[in-house]
C-alpha cells in the first residue's frame, strides 16, 4: 500500500478490508479521483430492485442488507454486507436487489460506468475486484442457511457468531454489535423481544457475557455453535 495515500483513503476505517488495500498508486488515485463519501441512515436504501444500475460502493462501515421480493410479495433478507464487501452489481444496467442499511452505514460510492472503465485500463485492479466480489458473494450465500434453521434460538446463535467473525472479535474478546436488537430481529424475521430473550438466556447460561447495549463476549463459541445447529 503506498505511503502517500489520500486523506480520505488513509482515514478510512476499511482500507485493509476493502479491494483499495491491494491496489497499485496508479489505480488506486484513479478510484480516489471517483470516488465519494456517501452515508446512509438506518432504513435508507442504497438501491431499489429494477432502478437503473448508476453506482457501486465498498462499505466502509455498518451492516447493509440485501433483499429480494418473493413471489407473494414479501420481500426477504438474503444477505447481510459488512465493512470491506462491495456493495451493487457491475456490467449490469439493472439493480437485481434492494440493499438498504440495517444500521447507519458510510459507504465509498463509485460511479459504475467510470468503475468499469478503470478496470478496463488497469486489468490487475479488475482481478482483484473478481476475488472480492466473489468472496462477498460466498459470504452472502452462508445467510439463507441460517435462515433456515427453525428454532429462533439456533438463529440468533448463528447470527452472533457471524457477527463475530466478520467484525474479526477473537476468542472472548469484546465485540461491539453492529447492530440493534431491533435490526437483528429484522434480520432474522423475529420479533425484537425473542431476539432480547435468547440472548439473556445466552447470558444466563454462561454463553456469552453482555456490556451495556451493543457490547458482547462470546465466552463459549463451541456452546453456541452447537446451538446454532
Amino acid at each position: 500500500m503506498p505511503s502517500d495515500l489520500p486523506p480520505r483513503c488513509a482515514a478510512c476505517a476499511a482500507r485493509g478490508m476493502a479491494l483499495c488495500d491491494g491496489l497499485d498508486g496508479a489505480a488506486l488515485a484513479a478510484f480516489h479521483d471517483i470516488g465519494r463519501r456517501r452515508r446512509l441512515g438506518i432504513g435508507q436504501a442504497f438501491g431499489w430492485i429494477g432502478d437503473p444500475a448508476s453506482h457501486c460502493a465498498h462499505l466502509v462501515s455498518g451492516v447493509l442488507k440485501i433483499s429480494r421480493v418473493e413471489p407473494d410479495g414479501r420481500a426477504q433478507i438474503v444477505g447481510l454486507l459488512y465493512p470491506g464487501d462491495f456493495v451493487g452489481t457491475l456490467f449490469a444496467d439493472r439493480s437485481t436487489d434492494m440493499i438498504a442499511a440495517l444500521s447507519d452505514a458510510d459507504l465509498c460510492v463509485y460511479p459504475r460506468q467510470a468503475l468499469e472503465e478503470i478496470l478496463v485500463r488497469h486489468p490487475a485492479a479488475g482481478r482483484l475486484l473478481l476475488r472480492r466480489t466473489m468472496a462477498t458473494l460466498a459470504e452472502v450465500r452462508r445467510w439463507m442457511p441460517m435462515l433456515a434453521r427453525a428454532r429462533a434460538e439456533a438463529r440468533v446463535a448463528a447470527l452472533l457468531l457471524d457477527m463475530a467473525r466478520r467484525g474479526g472479535a477473537e476468542g472472548d474478546a469484546l465485540l461491539r454489535l453492529p447492530l440493534s436488537r431491533a435490526a437483528m430481529a429484522e434480520a432474522l424475521g423475529l420479533a425484537v423481544e425473542t431476539v432480547s430473550r435468547h440472548m439473556t438466556g445466552f447470558s444466563q447460561d454462561g454463553l456469552i457475557a453482555l456490556s451495556g447495549l451493543r457490547g458482547v463476549r462470546l465466552l463459549d463459541r463451541a456452546g453456541l455453535a452447537i446451538v446454532a445447529g
